[in-house]
């Protein structure tokens, strides 16, 4: 009598996997979004990596980049749907920011294994981390306010998270400018290391913290008041879009990984400077999730939600992915510390203050998100100079 149950269940299993598998592939179709026609660059990077051509591999790898990342946001978005947009937030910042992580840390370890290109490595990761902070703060935040401000005349959206986020990357901030302080007051170098070190995990007990502040104790002021953005229902199952996250980020992981290997060639044959590569390039390929996720979200009127992702990307970046490189080069016997050089430290303050400012009011518009675009411009060709 139960041989039909089994058989019944059997059959529902087989059901339950095709429909998951259809559904992954679909994410994957360029029919239905035509970023995912950049997919074809995976088997380019990975050609060209294979057979030692460093400058093809170099760009088509960060052309990968962008759809790869893309698919990760349309996961995390998927997951916020039913996490809430705090959570959500964190979760797309977080595997957004896989993306630095893994391409800083294969810096820094490459640094320690060839000392003959260890300048470059250390240059490229500071670049980077900075360049994640400018980026998500004025490019991503600014393309959301301009996309958002145009299909809504004016968008509300958490004053008090806002500053409290505000507040932790100006926290960040005095963590950026005293090693540099130091050194320049005479302190030697390694008085700057050993200051970076202590700074790192000072930094890495604040973010713990204000984690445990976001999602125990003050849930309610980073939850989403009514009228901030339309109920929209989720297009995917809660394990088939985990599935597609963690896919998306594996392969993210590949595409840096020989990006990182084929970082040198660039700078010799392109003759481009390793700051505007670290600064300007790698992030906005590495950033690519948050720069699709938050600028869409927006448009649906969701500004908690874009802001989460973009401010909440920068907080993390600051408090917990440049101290974990920082510590992780301690321990590799790499020379990163906390001092980022005088262009890039005055270039983050100024964008944390126009950052702070524009948020001041929990509303936004076009025009604010256009002042932000025109601020990371001015920063773009600033560094493209040196």
């Amino acid at each position: 009598m139960s041989e039909p149950s089994v058989v019944d269940s059997s059959d529902n299993l087989t059901e339950d996997i095709e429909e998951a598998m259809d559904h992954l592939l679909a994410s994957f179709d360029p029919r239905k979004n035509k970023l995912n026609f950049l997919l074809l660059a995976i088997p380019v990077a990975l050609y060209a990596n294979y057979t030692d051509q460093g400058g093809l591999a170099f760009v088509f790898s960060m052309i990968a980049i962008m759809p790869l990342a893309f698919l990760m946001g349309k996961a995390t978005e998927e997951i916020a749907l039913r996490t809430g947009e705090a959570v959500g937030g964190l979760l797309n910042a977080t595997f957004g920011n896989a993306v630095e992580m893994i391409i800083a840390g294969l810096a820094l370890y490459t640094a320690s294994q060839n000392p003959d290109i260890a300048e470059t490595m250390i240059t490229v990761t500071q670049a980077s981390l900075i360049g994640s902070i400018l980026g998500n703060l004025l490019l991503v935040l600014g393309l959301a306010m301009v996309w958002g401000g145009l299909n809504h005349k004016v968008q509300l959206f958490s004053q008090d998270a806002g500053q409290m986020n505000g507040s932790l990357l100006l926290l960040a901030i005095v963590a950026l400018i005293i090693p540099s302080a130091v050194h320049h007051s005479g302190g030697s170098i390694g008085d700057v290391a050993k200051l970076s070190h202590y700074t790192a995990i000072v930094l890495l007990i604040i973010y713990g913290l204000a984690l445990l502040f976001q999602l125990k104790t003050h849930v309610d002021v980073f939850a989403t008041e009514a009228g901030h953005g339309a109920h929209e229902d989720p297009h995917m199952t809660i394990k088939d879009a985990w599935i597609l996250l963690l896919l998306s980020t594996i392969l993210v992981g590949w595409m840096a990984h020989i990006l990182v290997h084929s970082l040198e060639v660039a700078v010799v044959k392109w003759h481009l400077p390793e700051l505007f590569i670290g600064v300007i390039l790698l992030p906005f390929f590495g950033n690519a999730a948050e720069h699709f996720t938050a600028v869409i979200v927006a448009g649906k009127d969701k500004m908690d939600l874009s802001i989460a992702i973009a401010i909440g990307s920068s907080v993390q970046i600051a408090l917990f992915v440049a101290p974990v490189m920082v510590l992780f080069a301690w321990f590799l016997g790499v020379g990163l510390t906390l001092e980022f050089g005088l262009l890039e430290t005055a270039a983050t303050f100024i964008s944390v203050l126009v950052a702070n400012s524009i948020m001041s009011d929990g509303k936004s518009n076009w025009l604010e998100g256009a002042m932000l675009l025109a601020c990371y411009v001015i920063l773009a060709l600033a560094f493209y100079q040196m």
